[in-house]
This record gives structure tokens, C-alpha cells and sequence, in this order.
């Protein structure tokens, strides 16, 4: 297949070398595990975490008559998955045998797709940002494929000081290779594309996408070239497990490659790894081409056919996904796009928000969640799932604040309080006697107090009409954050005589 280059050099992305400049050309092969209880090709459990070798039936261990059997889940879930990448759905595909000998491969070959994959071209839109402007760029990532296949197990080689183990309890797990264009020009894309990736699938239920545990990770694929030339011979990173490592990767590989074609070598095309420690990568082997695993049809597996009408069934069902979500909070509840893409990069936290935001201001609502509730998780080191405040607490605070009942500035203080020892927020705020004063008598007196102690800052107020927000500030104060804030503003400005 001739991959064509679709996408104009520009001059932001380009890397500065000593002989000009540079342009990296990244794609990206994601192996993702697919969510089903049971094995691609056996009964054998997925549970993470086992002891070694406990999830291994007589198929994943490759013993002699052991025939492989379909797991309908693990097909659905890859349609549903080709679904959310807007990707065509073939409804004919082959499984092959590629053959190649690891320890922890005990069939010698790996039953993959090769030639008529499950799921055709896709295309996934990212984006990338913020720039200094604070703006935001959308770019299309297009997909190549996807591919249903069977892991391999591990190979543990830090377990005796001679001899290495072999752990098959990954081994037979289904995985979804999604296999991107090379349309990535800057470690900055390739980070949004493999984040946006993982909000997808976390969204579908196709993948837990956690990355610490192997259930998703990526092989990055790397080449540099002076802008508008053809692409350069490009080297295959392999197994990177997390995001940040991904842009760290590309970096060093890019400048490496740089360095070494600027002093008139040549890129061998191989197989690297990526040390985190060291954040360089690292010779593994040269890079195979498809005709060294001698690829061909499985004999013991009929081709996987079903129809159309099976195709739209799941696409009926499938769940609103991230980009269509952003739209729908944007244009219904008037986000902002930097405010909705916050809160649709993980499916829990547009959970949290819409169960907040039901019935109420969805500005307000996105305000409190992101600065308020994902700042104080973030400070805290817990996830949306771990949260000690509900939506329905979250949302008792906003309605005691479009209510009047509460001030912004008690509204922080009660937060707090829910935060830090749960309740109802209606019952704190009567118990504490946390109410706001709206009673415009005692809000004067207040305010006849403060301007009487600062007669030196009147006439200056006079003159400078900004400086009433200091008054507002001191009454404000004196009421320990009570009284209401319009209320004072404008008996400030009343007794002031400032318009």
C-alpha cells in the first residue's frame, strides 16, 4: 500500500538543525486490550493481577489438538471501537497465522489479521494546544486499520539470576491493533492523538485503556526529512506505556536521527526501545518487513462474516462520544471549547458534570467542577471516581447560591465543609448560621461604619471611582463574607456618589 502525504510543512513544527531544518514524520501502532471476560480464543479469564500462569486453558498454551474458538464479545467490541473511529466496518474478515518464535509465544505464531482486517480507514480529530494566543488547532489524524489479534505472554528475565521465566497469562488476550497514517508532525500531536484514542475507547467500554498495566500501549513509529521531500526511513519504538513517555521518545529519536543525517549517515530501519530512566532509546533488533512472519490464513478458523443489519444493531447502541459531547455542551449549555473539552476527557467527569449541571446554570456548573472539584482532586492526588463530594452535594451548593441563600465567598467556606466532612449543604448552612445578610438595614450600618473610619479614601473614591471596590472589600470583611455582595456594591456607590 502507497501511504500518501497529505498534510503541508509548517514552519511552527519544524525542528531546527545545524543544516536547516527538519520535519519529524510520526504514526502510531496501538495495541489495545480488548474488555471481555474471557480470552480471543479460549475460556481462559482476562483478570488482571493473577498469579502467574492461573489464566491458562489448553489453547493458550498451545497443547497438541487444542483447536481456537471465536469470542463473539471480543468481535463486538472491535466493531464498536471501528464505530467510534468513524471507520469502515468490513463485514468479511481473515484471520493469519504470523509466524515468528518468542519463549512466551508458545504456538510459534501469533493468529493476527493481515490482509482483510475487521475494521477499514478511520479518522480521529484532535486537538492541539494551547498556543501563546491561547488558541486551540483541530487537526484529523487519519486510521489505516484495525486489526483484531491474540498477546503474547511475558518474559521475566528479573526473577533468578540464570534463568528467565515465562508468564502466559496474557497470553491469548485479545487485542485491537489501531493503526494510524503517518499524519503526526510534533511529539505535541502524537500525545492528543493516543489521549484522544484512549478517551474513545474508555468511552465505548472497548478498553480500560490503562496503561500502567499493559492494557494499552503503543509502538511509535519515527522518521525525519527536509520539508516537502518523501518519507524518510523511519524506526519503530516499541511497547511505549504512557503519554508523557510517548512525547518524550519522539523527541530524542527525531533529534537522533537528525544528528545522524546531518553527519552524512544513513537511518537504519530497526526496532528500538525506549529507556525511561535514561529518556533515550535504544537499539532492539532491525525491524522486520511483513514478508519475514510468511503471514498466510489460519486453517484451523473459518472467515468472520456477519451482516449489516448486526453492524447497525451495535451502532444503534453505541454511547455519545467525546467530540459529539464537546458540540452538545458548547452549543446547549453555552461552554466555552476549552472549558468542554475539560470536562469531556474522561467519561466520569462529563458523568459528574451533567448529573451537577441538571436543571441549573451549566456555566456555573462548569466553573465549580473544573476549578473548584477537579483542583482540589488534582491537589489531592485522587481521581473523579474518588471524589468525597457527590453531584447531588456539588449541585445543593449551587442552588444555595442561585438562590441567594449563600454567598460565592460562603459558598467556598461550605465546599469546604463537605469536602472535609460530608453532610447535607442545606443543613450545614442553617446549623453554622452560614445564610447571607440581605437585610439592606444591616448592610447600611455597615457600610456608614466603614466609610466613617476612612474619611482619608472618600475623596479619593470620589475621584477615582475604581477605589469603591476597596469599601466593598471592608464590608465584606466585617460581615465575615455574609452580607450580600450586590447589595453592598451598591450602597457603596449610593453613599459614595459615585455612579
Amino acid at each position: 500500500m502507497t501511504l500518501v502525504d497529505t498534510r503541508t510543512p509548517e514552519p511552527k513544527r519544524l525542528i531546527p538543525g545545524a543544516t536547516g531544518d527538519w520535519e519529524v514524520v510520526i504514526g502510531m501502532e496501538v495495541h489495545a486490550q480488548v474488555t471481555s471476560e474471557s480470552k480471543l480464543f479460549s475460556g481462559a479469564s482476562t483478570a488482571f493481577g493473577a498469579a502467574p500462569n492461573a489464566n491458562v486453558s489448553l489453547v493458550d498454551a498451545a497443547m497438541p489438538g487444542m483447536l481456537p474458538v471465536i469470542n463473539e464479545e471480543c468481535v463486538r467490541q472491535a466493531i464498536r471501537t471501528g464505530l467510534g473511529l468513524k471507520a469502515q466496518i468490513n463485514l468479511k474478515s481473515v484471520f493469519d497465522r504470523k509466524n515468528y518464535f518468542y519463549p512466551d509465544l508458545p504456538q510459534g505464531y501469533q493468529i493476527s489479521q493481515f490482509k482483510q482486517p475487521i475494521v477499514g480507514e478511520g479518522k480521529i480529530t484532535v486537538s492541539v494546544g494551547p498556543d501563546k494566543k491561547g488558541e486551540f488547532e483541530d487537526i484529523e489524524i487519519g486510521i489505516e486499520r484495525l486489526h483484531l489479534e491474540q498477546d503474547a505472554g511475558k518474559s521475566m528475565h528479573d526473577q533468578h539470576p540464570t534463568m528467565s521465566y515465562v508468564d502466559l497469562n496474557r497470553s491469548g488476550v485479545a487485542l485491537m491493533e489501531i493503526v494510524s497514517k503517518p499524519d503526526m508532525r510534533s511529539s505535541d500531536e502524537a500525545k492528543a492523538y493516543l489521549t484522544k484514542l484512549r478517551t474513545i475507547v474508555r468511552y465505548l467500554g472497548t478498553c480500560d485503556g490503562n496503561m500502567d498495566e499493559g492494557s494499552m500501549r503503543a509502538d511509535v513509529n519515527v522518521s525525519v526529512r527536509r520539508p516537502g521531500e518523501a518519507f524518510g526511513t523511519r524506526c519503530e519504538i516499541k511497547n511505549v506505556n504512557s503519554i508523557r513517555f510517548v512525547g518524550q521518545a519522539i523527541e530524542y529519536e527525531a533529534r537522533r536521527q537528525i544528528a545522524i543525517l546531518e553527519d552524512g549517515g544513513k537511518i537504519d530501519q530497526e526496532t528500538r526501545l525506549f529507556d525511561a530512566n535514561k529518556g533515550e532509546t535504544r537499539s532492539m533488533r532491525s525491524k522486520e518487513e511483513a514478508h519475514d512472519y510468511r503471514y498466510f490464513p489460519d486453517p484451523d478458523l473459518l472467515p468472520l462474516e456477519f451482516d449489516q443489519a448486526y453492524v447497525d444493531a451495535l451502532a444503534a447502541d453505541l454511547t455519545e462520544l467525546p467530540d459529539d459531547k464537546k458540540v452538545r455542551f458548547v452549543e446547549k449549555l453555552g461552554l466555552s471549547a476549552y472549558d468542554a473539552s475539560i470536562l469531556v476527557s474522561e467519561k466520569a467527569i462529563a458523568d459528574y458534570f451533567e448529573q451537577v449541571t441538571a436543571g441549573r446554570d451549566g456555566k456555573l456548573a462548569a466553573n465549580w467542577v473544573i476549578n473548584d472539584l477537579l483542583g482540589a482532586l488534582n491537589k489531592a492526588g485522587k481521581g473523579i471516581e474518588e471524589t468525597p463530594v457527590s453531584p447531588a452535594q456539588l449541585g445543593a451548593v449551587l442552588d444555595l447560591i442561585r438562590e441567594g441563600t449563600i454567598s460565592g465567598k460562603i459558598a467556598k467556606d461550605l465546599f469546604e465543609i463537605v469536602w472535609n466532612e460530608g453532610g447535607d449543604p442545606r443543613e450545614i448552612v442553617e446549623k453554622r448560621g452560614m445564610k447571607q445578610v440581605t437585610d439592606t438595614g444591616a448592610i447600611e450600618k455597615a457600610v456608614d461604619e466603614i466609610i466613617a473610619a476612612n474619611r482619608d479614601k472618600v475623596e479619593q473614591a470620589k475621584a477615582k471611582p475604581t477605589l469603591a471596590g476597596w469599601f466593598v472589600g471592608q464590608v465584606m470583611k466585617a460581615t465575615g463574607g455574609k452580607a450580600n455582595p450586590q447589595a453592598v456594591n451598591d450602597l457603596v456607590k449610593a453613599k459614595l456618589g459615585i455612579e
